[in-house]
């Protein structure tokens, strides 16, 4: 089964906020990753960049409206993600429990249910 990890922070915390240059990758994440990849769970992950590089596209009434930033107001925002093959949710779990990033914000596990074969391109439609 694979699951998405969320990670979510309180982006002021960030080292980069107060910089342009590009942070460095401290050693927990580094350890981390090192250790899902030892556990062979270990899918992709990526960071983020900062909230304020997002764009919001909502359709209302056939409309589309773009907006500048993150759709909600808060104070955690999505940072970046896991994704994970594991055996079951426990072993999800302890992955999430793991993260650097539980220790100063939260980690959402979400099971992912994929997508089903596509005949084309145009013709694609959600596993419900």
């Amino acid at each position: 089964m694979r699951y998405m990890l969320l990670i979510y922070a309180d982006e002021s915390t960030f080292p980069e906020a107060a910089s342009d240059e590009p942070p460095e990758i401290s050693p927990a994440w580094v350890e981390y990753t090192d250790w899902l990849l030892r556990e062979g769970v270990h899918v992709a992950g990526e960071r983020l960049a900062m909230s304020t590089s997002a764009t919001t596209v909502r359709v209302h009434d056939g409309a589309r409206l773009v907006t500048d930033g993150p759709y909600a107001e808060t104070k955690e925002v999505l940072g970046g993600y896991y994704i994970l093959e594991c055996a079951d949710l426990d072993k999800a779990l302890e992955a999430a429990a793991r993260c650097p990033g539980a220790a100063t914000g939260s980690i959402e596990v979400r099971p992912i249910i994929g997508m089903p074969a596509v005949a084309s391109a145009g013709s694609a439609t959600l596993a419900g």
